[in-house]
């Protein structure tokens, strides 16, 4: 008759699971206020960025990205 198998974690479920407990543990960690006001700082930062990169563009430069995202976009199954 033959064995059942092992009911025990293998390492890699065992690893997932300490990761997960981490991630528990540092989200419950994070100030919101402290948060808050990075990803205050994270949105000024990026607008201008885009802003900035809008501007140096050249057309031809814009019209090859589209190309490359609409071709990236529609050659997916």
């Amino acid at each position: 008759m033959p064995r059942r198998a092992s009911k025990k974690p293998d390492a890699s479920q065992n690893a997932r699971r300490i990761v997960d407990e981490f991630i528990e543990k540092t989200e419950r960690v994070i100030d919101p206020a402290v948060s808050a006001a990075a990803a205050a700082l994270s949105k000024l930062g990026a607008s201008k960025g885009g802003e900035a990169r809008a501007k140096s563009l050249t057309a031809k430069r814009r019209a090859e990205i589209a190309k490359k995202a609409a071709k990236a976009r529609w050659s997916k199954p």
